[in-house]
């Protein structure tokens, strides 16, 4: 016998066939999903979860989204003592009072099992960064997740809601989207992506879903062109009068045409001579990177440990450690004789790989798993310690190391790293 709800259109309704099943007839419990959506507002899910719970429905699964005050509820229940008949009737008078759409659908036992299977099966995590994101942006992101078979399970905004005034927008936007599934070509996926945030600038990451992604707690950061918008060498040359030659020098090693510790080497010794008092002024005046002063207040008040890791030098390191708390830093120190730079630096490089070396070190030290870890830098000796890291981060880096790092942030301030570790806008807003 079929229940027909057709008959009654000005319930907001769609009619599908459904099986008029009471206690009476003693058949046996259903599995049905219910969509409703509508105007948001207080006392809804209340209103239509107490009437599944008057009937002893047990609720399989329940999801729910709110779009500019329009409500989106999916239940997913199963009726108990085959009594599903009464429990829709009582839904959708319910639904007329509440002036909500409802839609019911009946799940057969095998869907529900099958479904049930899909459980814990290769879930990532796509989050897309840019200063403003289009239709067109979202449409090839989903359309490289469908083409590779993939099914998009959950999509949410990131970032703050936009107003109308572009004036008043903040100057960053990012969507996340949980898919499942297996890719049927990552390394085409993970192409396809790259290519599509060349085109439509826009930053694209690939993760995969884990309990370590959401528990993070150790943060390395390269320094120079990274936490400040400069070269320090390049800095200290320029007072040195030899700026070209060392620019030219670190521009080389940036994009691994050299060997980092022997360019080290070379602009060091460029610099014999140099009186050791332009280090404070340099380091007073030193050009932060958009995002940071944002992003390490949030790392400190969610219990991040800091460490910088750079080829850079312990002087300015040392000055950042103390403007943002800062926990480690590891970096290199110039000799100085009577107020000098003597040309020659004191103890071990700080290259690439003493990068991941301390990376790991520190994780040990912190009791940190290294899929716990970040490690974010720009040039070619960042490379080790990104690559060992649980989430490694290019950042405005050099084509060959953006094209190696597993994630990149090309488009927005350092405080795009955020989103890649999940966090939404709004949530950090109430907890600041």
């Amino acid at each position: 016998m079929n229940f027909c709800l057709s008959k009654c259109r000005n319930l907001h309704i769609t009619c599908l066939p459904l099986p008029y099943k009471t206690k009476n007839m003693g058949l046996k419990d259903e599995i049905i999903l219910i969509n409703i959506n509508g105007a948001d507002r207080p006392g809804v899910t209340a209103a239509l979860t107490e009437i599944l719970a008057k009937n002893n429905a047990v609720i399989l699964d329940i999801g729910q989204a709110d779009i500019h005050n329009n409500l989106s509820l999916g239940i997913l229940f199963q009726s108990c003592g085959g009594n599903s008949g009464d429990i829709l009737k009582e839904l959708l008078f319910k639904s007329y009072e509440l002036d909500v759409n409802i839609r019911f659908n009946p799940i057969t036992e095998e869907e529900y099992t099958k479904w049930v299977n899909m459980q814990g099966k290769n879930r990532y995590i796509i989050t897309i960064l840019g200063r403003m994101l289009t239709a067109k942006q979202i449409a090839g992101v989903t359309r490289i997740v469908a083409d590779q078979g993939m099914n998009i399970d959950d999509i949410k905004r990131l970032t703050g809601r936009i107003p109308l005034d572009e004036n008043s927008r903040t100057p960053k936007a990012s969507v996340e989207f949980s898919v499942r599934g297996t890719p049927r070509d990552k390394e085409l996926m993970k192409a396809e992506f790259m290519k599509l945030s060349s085109e439509q600038v826009m930053d694209i990451s690939f993760q995969e879903e884990s309990m370590y992604r959401r528990m993070r707690r150790l943060i390395c950061f390269d320094m120079d062109s990274t936490l400040i918008e400069t070269e320090v060498i390049d800095e200290l040359a320029i007072r040195a009068g030899v700026g070209d030659q060392v620019k030219a020098i670190t521009e080389s090693a940036m994009r691994g045409e050299i060997d980092f510790s022997e360019s080290f080497r070379q602009r060091c010794a460029l610099l014999k001579g140099l009186d050791v008092s332009v280090m404070q002024d340099i380091a007073e005046n030193l050009p932060i990177t958009e995002g940071v002063d944002r992003l390490m207040r949030i790392l400190k008040k969610v219990g991040f440990k800091i460490a910088i890791l750079s080829g850079g030098f312990t002087y300015f390191g040392n000055y950042l450690k103390q403007k943002y708390n800062i926990d480690y830093v590891y970096a290199n120190e110039l000799e100085v004789v009577d107020g000098k730079l003597t040309g020659r630096h004191i103890g071990d490089i700080v290259d690439g790989k003493r990068k991941a070396e301390l990376l790991r070190l520190i994780a040990q030290v912190e009791n940190v798993d290294i899929r716990q870890t970040v490690a974010v830098g720009d040039g070619a000796n960042d490379l080790p310690m990104i690559s060992i890291a649980g989430l490694g981060i290019a950042f405005h880096a050099k084509p060959k190391v953006k094209a190696t790092a597993k994630q990149s942030i090309s488009t927005i301030g350092l405080d795009g790293i955020l989103y890649f570790l999940g966090y939404k806008d709004s949530y950090l807003e109430e907890q600041m």
